[in-house]
């Protein structure tokens, strides 16, 4: 068997099957139950100072 060949029979099944698991992995990560808290945060951390802007050398509220 010519490397190509095996190469080309590796892709279509086991990094196939990688790929998949690795993408529905990251889907679950991303939905998992507690993370929307840190994703409300980080959606909305461009706005913590709308109204004033924060002073020189003030570290920013967590």
């Amino acid at each position: 068997m010519d490397r190509y060949s095996f190469l080309r029979e590796l892709a279509d099944s086991w990094v196939l099957l990688l790929l998949v698991l690795f993408f529905l992995g990251t889907i679950v990560f991303a939905l998992r139950p507690g993370s929307r808290p840190l994703h409300r945060d980080a959606a909305e951390s461009i706005f913590r100072n709308e109204t004033t802007p924060a002073a020189a050398g003030e570290k920013e509220v967590e």
